[in-house]
């Protein structure tokens, strides 16, 4: 079964789930805008931000050079940003789900493709409930669709519709080792998204959904403090 993993090496197949991300990624930044009270002099707090220059990554840093009120939340080292985003304010290292950050701190909390990777689904709820706590208006955090047919991070289709339990073995056992431990991967649902809002009884909330070829690839969830 290992021989399943040349889906992650194929050149055509690499290039098109990257035109994919490109395309999805611009579209959603227009959807933030679009749902949010987002202007050029908001305090916006991105976090999980990537130590990558790749215009791939990170986009909200290259759609926001006319705010000098940009800051960044990351568990790595984002010395390697500083010369090419220098309208970013802050760059602070770490964990998003703890915070040293005062209470209503940033207009805007945004995250994008970040919640998944945070591990259990305590873990992610403790990273909304923080989002929540520090933000003064508003929460914009992206993730992909759980029953997207493709998996965009070990490039396999349908298997994460499996039970989670039974996908993690699976992954192990084809060489994805990395993929199938919960603190590495834990997709997500829009159940799961609604579940975690009831948990944390956020009552003013938007969970939009971005599709991709008539089939929702993202989801959005946008909450507004009362």
């Amino acid at each position: 079964m290992k021989n399943l993993t040349y889906w992650q090496n194929i050149p055509w197949i690499n290039k098109y789930l990257l035109n994919i991300l490109k395309y999805n990624r611009e579209k959603i930044h227009k959807i933030f805008l679009k749902n949010t009270s987002y202007n050029d002099k908001c305090s916006l707090l991105d976090i999980g931000t990537t130590a990558d220059t790749n215009p791939n990554h990170n986009l909200i840093l290259y759609k926001t050079t006319n705010n000098k009120n940009i800051s960044c939340l990351s568990d790595q080292d984002l010395q390697i940003l500083k010369n090419k985003f220098s309208h970013v304010k802050n760059f602070y290292k770490g964990d998003g789900k703890r915070t040293n950050f005062e209470k209503n701190s940033f207009d805007i909390v945004y995250s994008s493709a970040t919640i998944e990777h945070l591990g259990s689904f305590k873990n992610q709820l403790e990273f909304v409930k923080e989002s929540f706590r520090i933000c003064k208006k508003e929460i914009f955090i992206t993730t992909p669709n759980r029953f997207y047919p493709i998996d965009f991070h070990t490039k396999l289709p349908f298997l994460h519709w499996l039970p989670k339990n039974i996908h993690r073995k699976i992954l192990k056992l084809i060489g994805l080792k990395f993929y199938s431990r919960e603190e590495n991967l834990n997709l997500l649902s829009k159940n799961d998204l609604i579940n975690m809002m009831k948990i944390l009884q956020i009552k003013k909330f938007r969970i939009l959904q971005h599709k991709f070829i008539f089939l929702i690839s993202n989801l959005i969830i946008v909450i507004e403090k009362e």
